[in-house]
């Protein structure tokens, strides 16, 4: 196998771990939306407001972030440490991005809102980054 071909391997082996890895933290933190009623909320970002339709849309973003976090972190996804420090800023920055900016900027709200939903939005991205980590860790190891 050439090295290029090796390189492509590996990207698409990170890539499809970590939004495998992805999945996991969105489930996790789609459970936490649900028990606050966000989910509606979700949906109203395709036009809806059905729970359901929020589910599977956060469920979209969830694996798309994963992705990202698994070509990122592909590099050391078997040292726990790092890439449970990893999930938690990358938690804190889609909380930011998404829960501050993009998620307000859609719905036509004002941006950086600092109420008691920004707070819970924060604690469900990091916990989706840091189940991300576990998730993609537990993955690396039992694949290599």
């Amino acid at each position: 196998m050439s090295t290029i071909a090796h390189a492509r391997s590996h990207a698409l082996t990170h890539a499809w771990r970590g939004a495998a890895a992805g999945l996991v933290g969105g489930v996790v933190f789609g459970i936490l939306m649900a028990m606050t009623g966000m989910l509606p909320m979700v949906a109203m970002l395709v036009g809806a407001e059905s729970a359901v339709v929020g589910a599977v849309v956060h469920l979209a973003i969830s694996a798309a972030l994963g992705l990202g976090f698994g070509v990122l972190t592909g590099a050391f996804a078997d040292r726990p440490g790092l890439l449970l420090a990893a999930g938690l800023s990358y938690g804190l920055v889609w909380w930011v991005l998404g829960g501050l900016v993009l998620m307000p900027a859609a719905l036509g709200m004002p941006l950086f809102p600092m109420n008691q939903t920004a707070l819970m939005s924060l604690m469900g991205h990091v916990v989706y980054g840091l189940v991300t980590a576990l998730a993609l860790y537990g993955l690396s190891r039992r694949e290599a």
